[in-house]
């Protein structure tokens, strides 16, 4: 049976993902992104009033255009996890595949979402629920098999394509964590299994965003125990506390959360992507809120709170607000710029729980803001916060696990393949023979 790679999106910077498997004449897509930097260095834009060729040139969304040199019919569209550089260009890149989308129930809900506020395409593909340990048929000789693994959001997952040639893992945006906050911990026996069953792992695609950081990624319940440190550690502080996060980031909001009870704080959520996740992972019980909790998306809605919280005093509350990378439109943004009804003394606390993704627009936004907090006063405390990526010595253990014959480097550019490049020539793969480095738009044939 053939086997060829599409790698489409994602091969030269981080964001916009998209991967095609070619099995025979099946064909499987991972993930359709969306790169937010190229959309957040354009002021005012509204991606769901574009065209989907207007958001290619802009290098925003993936250009699929290379899968008409794929010779095969699309039978699955397979997001991993609900991050915007994984799903946000399901909305305009879909319809044109005559294919359900599969993923998890939160990411799916996530993807109804996204479809929702779409306003230029029709998407009428099925949007299909498959859960961690099941299997689908994907032409009557594949199988897609859904692995459990840990990330920083809820429901994430490494998708298996098993195929008469062996299996094919996708296995971006993962962290080993085996003492999640939230979920179950990563499937690392599962992953053990396929690498030894029938012949073995064909392909691993794999993430290389921290290979170069020696070490593993501690788990989530670290970054817990940190954040209940520096909390604890101001409780007697009798002003405003203000706090940042991903808001896809469910099990740091339900900490954020509890800390704040703890140290005798109303907690509050703020800013639409924050009442969005938090919001869904309640309703489809992926997560517990108290009764009490606030979570409020439109700017109305946010300014009265903000109102309230000044007029019964900052000291009584704990806003969890939008803005951990300084973007422009975000609450803790429009705070910084006194743009909100919430004041900012001197020797106010803002706490990062989340570290700058490293990438030039996010760097100088992030910078601008935390200019901006510490010019009214605000004393910052920065990078609480645990990656959702393996670092070295998870790779280590997932080569060893897989034991693949080819290994290609993802979710990164040509620099940051680099490490995970060199980490695998020491476990005595060699580039241009089984490393294979790519860029978008090119396909690897792995058997012909």
């Amino acid at each position: 049976m053939e086997i060829e790679i599409a790698t489409i999106g994602g091969y030269e910077e981080v964001g916009r993902q998209m991967t095609a498997i070619r099995a025979g004449e099946d064909v499987v897509i991972f993930d359709m992104g969306l790169n937010l930097s190229q959309v957040l260095i354009h002021d005012n834009v509204e991606t769901e009033k574009m065209h989907s060729l207007d958001l290619i040139d802009m290098g925003a969304i993936p250009d699929d255009r290379v899968m008409s040199d794929l010779e095969g019919d699309v039978k699955a569209i397979v997001p991993t996890h609900g991050h915007l550089d994984h799903i946000g260009a399901i909305s305009k890149l879909a319809h044109r595949y005559n294919a359900p989308v599969v993923a998890t129930p939160f990411t799916i809900e996530l993807v109804k979402q996204q479809l929702q506020d779409e306003n230029k395409f029709n998407v009428e593909n099925d949007l299909v629920k498959m859960s961690a340990g099941e299997t689908m048929d994907i032409g009557g000789k594949c199988e897609l098999e859904f692995v459990n693994v840990t990330h920083s959001i809820i429901d994430a997952i490494n998708p298996v394509l098993h195929t008469p040639e062996g299996a094919i893992v996708y296995g971006l945006d993962k962290r080993m964590d085996h003492t999640p906050v939230i979920g179950d911990p990563i499937d690392m026996k599962r992953f053990r299994e396929i690498g030894r069953e029938g012949n073995g792992v064909l392909c691993y695609i794999e993430d290389c965003t921290n290979a170069g950081r020696k070490g593993r990624t501690p788990s989530e319940s670290v970054a817990r125990r940190h954040l209940k440190d520096v909390m604890t550690s101001i409780e007697d502080y009798d002003g405003g506390i203000v706090a940042t996060t991903f808001s896809s980031h469910i099990a740091r909001v339900k900490s954020l959360v509890e800390f704040a009870e703890d140290i005798g704080r109303e907690p509050v959520l703020l800013g639409r992507s924050m009442e969005k996740y938090s919001g869904t992972a309640e309703r489809l019980d992926f997560v517990e809120f108290p009764d009490y909790l606030g979570m409020y998306g439109h700017r109305k809605s946010v300014d009265r709170t903000f109102k309230r919280i000044m007029k019964e005093g900052k000291e009584n509350f704990l806003p969890v607000v939008t803005g951990h990378q300084g973007e422009p439109r975000a609450m803790l943004t429009r705070m910084g710029r006194g743009e909100t009804p919430y004041e900012l003394d001197d020797g106010d606390k803002v706490l990062f729980s989340a570290r700058v993704i490293p990438e030039p627009t996010n760097e100088g936004q992030r910078y601008q803001s935390e200019r901006l907090l510490k010019m009214q006063g605000a004393r910052i405390y920065d990078d609480i916060h645990v990656s959702g990526h393996l670092r070295e010595e998870g790779h280590y253990t997932m080569l060893d696990a897989l034991q693949p014959q080819h290994v290609i480097p993802a979710h990164q550019d040509m620099k940051g393949f680099a490490p995970y490049v060199d980490l695998c020539r020491g476990q005595g793969y060699k580039l241009g023979r089984d490393i294979h480095t790519t860029q978008n738009g090119n396909i690897i044939q792995l058997v012909e």
